[in-house]
């Protein structure tokens, strides 16, 4: 295909077992001349004595580009099946692609055969002009843009030059083989990267026949692989990652990979980003640049964050407000009202000494400012990720990117659903075409699965809070009467032991759901019949991200901005299905509930996640071993050893890009209630980017390397999050936090000008008459006080409008909203402003575009030019030499004559 010249030409040859065969073809002189050398090493290789690192042919000469596997089948389609592959296989090598199959005799289980791929020269060149791919034409005359400022002090962190840039900087152009002469090519066996060699191998797989069946042509391996014709279709390793390769072998990326950044002890190194690039692909190499970057951002956020908690941390004990709590004379005297009905009983303020402090840690002065200064890193996080996106687009030449074709192929499962056809308005090609009427059902049974799901996660999270509701009178009198618990009660109050277990509780809830609407999500979406691959992922990122949001925020949405907010007052209390009575939050606030469920959930998640990542595919690798080593005494082939590695899926990155998104929404949407939120997920990231280097070069197949520009709708969905948790964080201060009430009290009713914040404890208690108490609601046995205390802004007992809100909250909400709308406003100012400011092309980069784009220019300018000049040399010679043929002819006439 490509080239008219190349014809098929099937050469089989019996081995010594006579079990083997092989094939090449071409009949052009460059191909035979290949042929005869193959032949002549062909006769002195020795099989037995191949290596089983090896990643060449039988000939030792070329290399494993491809790998197909594949079982005899004993079912009815067997036959059916053995047809396919024999027609697909024969295909493939009418492309020009070389084949040899690997009987199952030789594998290690005795039943799986291998067929090895490798793509000759003439079609690499072919398809690399089909696919644009841009290769060097002229070293590049533009110096790097590695110079940083303080780049000295940053030496420990750098990798080695050659790592880091293992080839130098190139002007190129996209590939035509009709201009070989004008690039750059030392040696055709390595001038491919082997991400493009596998990238075109895998083009020609989704793209060649193997059949007509019920009149209609059947293609690609994708769906050979859908039908269990094929087991697998993958790339090969290019060799062991815990050896370096041994010459005439080519330089073993995997191994420098291994070496320099799948190693946890290279956690404080650079990524090397080119290497990544070259060896999986743009579209991997762009996840791990987002992911280095997002961590290097996280970095700025983790020192302000740690910076306010020590702020906290140190002023802990000057807190005028947790000092009054605990002090005996003050917080000892106050009786508050039982936080149940019945069961629980009065109590003494000062007994949540503990929970107080701990909550200044997190509701302090500088919850405002890092609130702020959050709202401000988001931005600059997305403005300068789309500047290093810009100059990675340049770096990789994707510049000019066009969509990935394999994203916007036809899916199988949408050809094989389809009874109708319509011709492409653009290819004018007869296309398969399902009708609207025929998707709405499927589009009806998908959103109404997605509610579904979605209010099972509501409902499992009231579930969790009629557990808290349910079990808190149980905590508070077994650890009221439980002598053994006294010094424990002092910081283990029944609010936090409830909130601790309600919190582990619904983490594991979440675990559950989450396995299960994975599963799920995959089947509605396949049923939904995408039409092509990218809107198969686009239709998955949506419903995946919907429930997840709900599963992972729900319970800490509720902490932040319901609970404690309609609890009403005592003898009026609010009840949740008229049973159980709505939790209140702790005098301190509810902000070290919210931290305390944000803390619990996302280190749970990530800390699994992680165990997760690196236990599984070493286990089912291990498994997978152990299974198929029953004939030990054969060559444990290289093949064999990939055949045997966890399969990294069409969606490997897509759960990994989720993962991280999610984790941006903890770090952002809820920070003013955690700051040391940043520094969690910075840990995490620089262990992520460790395992997740680690499974995918030592525990996975090598994936098919695809192109991509940027990181897609995520980054869409980053900036909606970015917008969203400017809001959250201004209502989590003004709401779930004191700093709000502790300024109102400050500046418009504190009566002491030497110690403002003295008294603000007993101001936020308001005042509840004993008797008031309905019967059914108030503690059994009798007590010598007549009145207790409760968190909120009403009157006392004898004013002529008891208990109704007093003109303090009315004075606090208004404060609270002020703060919402001044807080967003500056926020949202700062944002469009920086956004303004930051160009999403840096200047430099311009400028190396538009050299870059005028030296390409003028090298084919000039290529063309001198091979016109050397045609017209050549014909003006020839046009001379015959003329003075002709004149010689016509004196040898005159002389005749």
């Amino acid at each position: 295909m490509g080239d008219p010249n190349v014809l098929e030409m099937v050469q089989e040859e019996q081995d010594l077992n006579s079990r083997e065969s092989s094939f090449l073809i071409s009949e052009e002189p460059r191909s035979a001349k290949r042929y005869n050398l193959f032949l002549r090493r062909r006769l002195m290789f020795k099989k037995d004595e191949q290596s089983k690192d090896s990643i060449f042919f039988r000939d030792g000469i070329r290399q494993i580009d491809f790998v197909l596997s594949y079982v005899d089948d004993i079912k009815k389609e067997a036959e059916l099946k053995a047809e396919r592959r024999k027609e697909f296989e024969q295909n493939l090598r009418k492309t020009g692609l070389e084949l040899e199959i690997e009987d199952k005799m030789n594998s290690e289980d005795g039943k799986t055969y291998f067929v090895k791929i490798h793509a000759p020269w003439e079609v690499l060149v072919t398809y690399a002009e089909v696919l644009g791919i841009k290769m060097p034409i002229k070293e590049s005359d533009i110096p790097r843009a590695d110079k940083m400022p303080f780049s000295c002090m940053l030496g420990p962190l750098k990798l080695p030059r050659n790592v880091k840039h293992p080839h130098a900087e190139y002007f190129t152009a996209q590939f035509t083989r009709h201009r070989q002469e004008l690039f750059l090519i030392e040696d055709e066996s390595s001038f491919f990267p082997s991400s493009s060699r596998n990238r075109i191998v895998y083009y020609i797989l989704s793209r060649c026949p193997f059949g007509i069946e019920d009149g209609k042509k059947r293609f690609g391996i994708e769906r050979l692989l859908n039908s269990h014709t094929y087991a697998s279709a993958f790339p090969l390793h290019d060799g062991q990652y815990w050896k370096p390769s041994e010459p005439p072998n080519p330089v073993n990326e995997r191994h420098t990979l291994c070496q320099n950044w799948a190693r946890f002890s290279y956690f404080y190194k650079e990524q090397p980003f080119n290497l990544i690039r070259d060896y999986y692909g743009e579209k991997i190499g762009i996840y791990f640049v987002f992911l280095g970057f997002y961590t290097e951002m996280l970095f700025f956020a983790a020192i302000v964050g740690l910076a306010c908690f020590i702020y906290g941390l140190l002023s802990m004990h000057d807190n005028s407000s947790s000092t009054e709590i605990c002090d005996p004379e003050i917080g000892g005297q106050i009786i508050m009202c039982p936080l149940c009905d019945v069961m629980c009983d009065y109590w003494r303020l000062n007994s949540t000494c503990w929970a107080s402090k701990f909550s200044h840690l997190f509701d302090n002065e500088s919850t405002v400012f890092f609130a702020i200064f959050m709202g401000i890193w988001v931005t600059l996080f997305l403005e300068f990720w789309k500047q290093r996106q810009a100059r990675l687009e340049y770096e990789w030449d994707l510049v000019d990117f066009e969509e990935e074709q394999q994203q916007l192929q036809l899916r199988p499962e949408f050809e094989a659903m389809c009874t109708h056809r319509k011709v492409n308005a653009v290819t004018k090609e007869v296309e398969p075409y399902l009708p609207l009427c025929s998707r709405i059902p499927w589009y009806f049974l998908s959103g109404a699965t997605v509610t579904l799901w979605m209010s099972l996660v509501i409902a499992c999270m009231v579930a969790v809070i009629v557990y808290r509701l349910s079990v808190f009178a149980t905590f508070a009198s077994f650890m009221e009467s439980e002598a053994s618990l006294k010094h424990v009660r002092s910081f283990l109050t029944p609010q936090i032991t409830t909130s601790l277990t309600g919190s582990c509780l619904n983490f594991i809830v979440i675990l559950i759901l989450n396995f299960f609407y994975e599963r799920i999500s995959a089947w509605i979406t396949k049923m939904e019949i995408p039409r092509t691959h990218q809107e198969y992922e686009s239709s998955l990122t949506l419903k995946m991200f919907l429930f997840q949001f709900v599963n992972f925020y729900s319970s800490c949405f509720y902490v932040a901005f319901f609970k404690g907010k309609f609890v009403g007052y005592p003898g009026k209390y609010t009840y949740l299905f008229n049973v159980w009575r709505s939790e209140e939050c702790d005098p301190g606030g509810c902000l070290v509930e919210l931290t305390t469920q944000l803390t619990i959930i996302m280190t749970g998640k990530q800390v699994f996640g992680n165990i997760k990542e690196a236990i599984y595919p070493l286990v089912l690798n291990w498994w997978r071993r152990r299974k198929a080593r029953t004939n030990s005494e054969k060559l444990y082939s290289r093949w064999e050893q990939d055949h045997d590695l966890e399969t990294f899926g069409s969606l490997g990155l897509f759960y990994e890009y989720l993962e991280t998104v999610i984790q941006f929404g903890f770090v952002t949407l809820f920070v003013a209630s955690f700051p040391l939120a940043p520094l969690l997920a910075l840990l995490n990231n620089i262990i992520e980017i460790r395992v997740d280097a680690w499974k995918l070069t030592t525990q996975y197949r090598r994936p098919v390397a695809a192109k991509a520009h940027s990181i897609g709708v995520w980054q869409d969905i980053l900036y909606g999050m970015a917008v969203l948790s400017v809001a959250t964080n201004a209502f989590i201060v003004a709401f779930t936090s004191d700093m709000i009430p502790r300024l109102v009290y400050y500046y418009a009713y504190s009566k002491n000008a030497i110690q403002p914040m003295k008294g603000y404890v007993n101001n936020s208690l308001s005042i509840f008459l004993i008797a008031d108490f309905p019967n059914h609601t108030v503690p059994s046995e009798k007590r010598d006080f007549t009145t207790c205390r409760y968190r909120d802004y009403r009157n006392p007992p004898d004013h002529e409008e008891k208990y109704f809100h007093s003109m303090q909250y009315w004075h606090v909400l208004a404060a609270k909203m002020t703060f919402i709308i001044i807080m967003e406003h500056v926020v949202f100012l700062m944002k469009f402003l920086l956004a303004w400011m930051i160009p999403d092309v840096p200047k430099d980069v311009v400028e190396r575009i538009k050299r870059e784009k005028l030296m390409t220019v003028k090298i084919l300018h000039d290529f063309e030019l001198n091979k016109l000049k050397e045609n017209l040399r050549m014909n003006s010679s020839d046009f001379a030499k015959h003329l003075i043929i002709q004149e010689n002819k016509v004196q040898l006439a005159k002389s005749a004559t």
